[in-house]
């Protein structure tokens, strides 16, 4: 379980959140223990799982955190990071998608430095063609915001230090779009982000308990969230121009068509400059998330 850095004992601790995965816990758990060093700490999150989750965790001697009833992915997620006893956090599912003999790839990349390393999925990968779609999107559109590449938002396998991980804990959601979050976060608090390319096989068992239609409404709201989370204004100031533009365009040809000043037009122009200030206001807000982020790293430290 611990490894000399630099002088300093690196313990590990993952973190697996499981809703009724009992049958993909039975196949990833001898791999995780037969693969990490002996002592290693394992956590199952039992988000109010109503099959035998719990007796396989308990044939396998791994700890288990169980929630009362189902919170969400997310939720599960921040109760392993609060209760992991080592240094750095390694974030898996338990549907057998994330591979154990991965992990020494995600840390061989952190090793070098970096705060948090993700396993970055590649093409052929489990996902179905509209949530790749979807993640190549959010990628894309990421990329933009943070100028860095971003190979892959949404993966939840993951490597990151416990301190500056908790330190965005209460920002993140209890749904499936914590990754987004933590990502996001960890840019724009300055910290180094580093992707690892692997491949998701199917699932080994049991169902997705992700919904199209419901959670493909809260992707869509992660684009507003990538953008409030890093620079707003990278956002809302595009958007305000597109407002200003038209609103000129339009004016232009009314002026020109007509002789006059359309109530069109000047709803743009207002459109455009209430935008802006949306955006200036959500900046300032967005800043304060991060005020006490130095003060509480070194305070960990």
């Amino acid at each position: 379980m611990l490894r000399q850095a630099g002088g300093v004992a690196d313990s590990y601790s993952i973190v697996i959140p499981a809703r009724n995965e009992a049958g993909g816990l039975a196949l990833l758990l001898p791999r995780i223990a037969a693969h990490m060093p002996a002592g290693t700490e394992i956590i199952v999150v039992n988000d109010g799982s109503d099959d035998s989750t719990i007796d396989v965790c308990a044939s396998h001697g791994v700890r288990v955190l169980t929630h009362a009833y189902p919170k969400g992915n997310g939720a599960a997620i921040k109760t392993g990071a609060r209760a992991a006893r080592g240094n750095i956090l390694i974030f898996m599912d338990a549907d057998g998608q994330h591979q154990p003999e991965d992990i020494d790839d995600l840390l061989a990349l952190f090793s070098q430095g970096y705060d948090m390393v993700v396993g970055a999925r590649q093409s052929g990968s489990q996902a179905g063609l509209h949530r790749a779609a979807a993640n190549d999107v959010f990628s894309r559109f990421a990329s933009w915001m943070v100028m860095q590449p971003i190979a892959d938002l949404t993966s939840g396998f993951r490597v990151a230090r416990a301190t500056r991980f908790r330190q965005f804990l209460y920002l993140l959601p209890n749904g499936f779009s914590y990754p987004t979050t933590i990502t996001m976060s960890f840019f724009r608090a300055g910290y180094s982000v580093g992707y690892v390319p692997i491949h998701s096989p199917r699932r080994n068992s049991g169902a997705s308990h992700i919904h199209p239609l419901r959670d493909g409404v809260r992707f869509l709201l992660i684009i507003i969230k990538i953008g409030t989370l890093f620079s707003p204004q990278r956002l809302f100031l595009p958007i305000s121009a597109g407002f200003f533009l038209v609103g000129l365009a339009y004016y232009i040809y009314t002026y020109l068509g007509e002789g006059r000043f359309t109530n069109m037009s000047a709803l743009l122009f207002i459109s455009a400059i209430f935008t802006f200030l949306i955006g200036v206001v959500s900046e300032q807000i967005s800043a304060l998330h991060y005020k006490n982020i130095d003060t509480v790293d070194h305070d960990a430290q």
